[in-house]
């Protein structure tokens, strides 16, 4: 049995009784980072064996991890924080177990994308999840795809990119589209910043920018 855990994306309080239940349990947790996730796990008390399973080695290891569950071990999955999966390792262990018949299931828990959605102000009912853009091939292309969805968007930015990020979506969606830039979510510097694109860009290009980004940014109307 594979167990994909959501884990905190700042406060270490927003983890469920149940992934701590299962973390507790497992033979074995996969952690992006051992670092990171050895501070959650000694938080809360837990000791098991923790091995790496990331972006540069997942290709190698996930028939030797499906061989393992196979034999009958138990594990969980863990990125850096929020949702295995969601712009982070996990996908291909998921679809190895599918095609082998091994079962997993993945927990419910946090994820930066829907508060930042909800804290954003902008409509809910219906948003296209994007992610992290393509830093070269491709960017221009889905850029110039996207000034005309109308959905809600949602991106994924690091903080050192996201000044010229926002320059770029007024170049492609104009100064005037709405926007919502968060960061630090659920950390004691929280920040929602609400406003059009060049407001918000402007705001970014002189205060500075640290901590995680999610930018939320109106669909065309």
């Amino acid at each position: 049995m594979l167990y994909i855990v959501p884990t905190p994306i700042g406060n270490l309080s927003d983890i469920t009784l149940r992934a701590l239940e299962v973390l507790k349990s497992v033979d074995l947790i996969l952690a992006e980072d051992t670092r990171t996730s050895s501070v959650l796990l000694q938080h809360y008390g837990i000791s098991k064996p923790i091995s790496p399973y990331h972006q540069h080695n997942e290709h190698r290891i996930a028939e030797h991890l499906c061989d393992q569950l196979t034999s009958g071990k138990t594990m969980a999955l863990l990125t850096d924080a929020g949702t295995p999966g969601i712009s982070d390792p996990a996908y291909l262990l998921v679809k190895a177990c599918a095609e082998r018949g091994i079962e997993f299931t993945c927990l419910p828990g946090a994820t930066a994308f829907v508060p930042a959605l909800v804290n954003s102000a902008l409509p809910t009912d219906s948003f296209c999840f994007e992610g992290f853009l393509p830093l070269k091939k491709g960017r221009q292309t889905l850029l110039k795809k996207l000034a005309i969805e109308e959905r809600t968007m949602i991106f994924y930015e690091s903080p050192m990119r996201l000044v010229k990020t926002l320059l770029q979506f007024i170049e492609y969606f104009g100064e005037n589209r709405k926007c919502c830039v968060s960061r630090e979510l659920s950390k004691k510097f929280e920040e929602n910043k609400r406003g059009t694109l060049r407001e918000v860009h402007d705001y970014f290009a002189a205060k500075g920018v640290k901590g995680e980004i999610v930018i939320v940014l109106e669909g065309k109307g």
